[in-house]
């Protein structure tokens, strides 16, 4: 049963992200700023909230692998290999996206996606029904954010809904591993 908080937090979340607007939020890495990953007009607002320029593409979010095949053109064979023998957290890069808005994809159309093991995260996405952008709660430039605390306040000011829970609890600190996959099934680690 969902205790009364989360359920309050689940529904403003959701409030923002229905609307177009942006969330900070806790995920399974680090703190991050979220927003619907299937429209442009909010991928936008991340862009600008985080003064970043727009031809650097952003982390999706989804809450299981069984979704992998509405955001990704070709799942390579090798992705479920990968699933099931990294156990930190993993973002992985697919050759062609799909479903998702444009500004989220990479200049060649790949996307990166992680299956997030948060469950905050994965209850939002769950209930919203649709996938998040995920990046760090940080202006362009500076350092992740090592606690709550930590995030610059103008994340927080320009974000829609910043999440009030978990804020005195320790992220793990550490993005996630990434690794580019190839349409001829090859890959490349980007950081490990």
């Amino acid at each position: 049963m969902i205790n009364e908080a989360l359920k309050k937090e689940l529904s403003a979340c959701l409030s923002a992200l229905n609307s177009g607007g942006t969330i900070v939020y806790p995920t399974d890495t680090i703190w991050g700023l979220g927003c619907d990953a299937t429209r442009t007009d909010a991928v936008n607002k991340i862009y600008t909230i985080k003064k970043r320029i727009g031809s650097k593409s952003l982390i999706v979010l989804i809450d299981s692998a069984k979704k992998l095949s509405l955001y990704v053109k070709n799942v390579p064979l090798i992705t479920w290999d990968l699933l099931k023998n990294i156990t930190t957290p993993l973002t992985i890069i697919y050759p062609a996206g799909k479903n998702l808005a444009l500004n989220v994809l990479g200049d060649d159309g790949s996307v990166a996606i992680r299956i997030t093991s948060n469950e905050f995260c994965r209850q939002l996405i769950g209930e919203f029904g649709r996938p998040l952008v995920s990046t760090s709660a940080n202006l362009s430039g500076q350092a992740n954010p090592r606690h709550f605390h930590d995030i610059n306040p103008d994340i927080t000011r320009l974000a829609d809904y910043t999440v009030g829970l978990y804020h005195d609890s320790l992220s793990p600190v550490k993005p996630s591993r990434v690794i580019k996959l190839y349409e001829n099934g090859e890959f490349n680690v980007i950081r490990p």
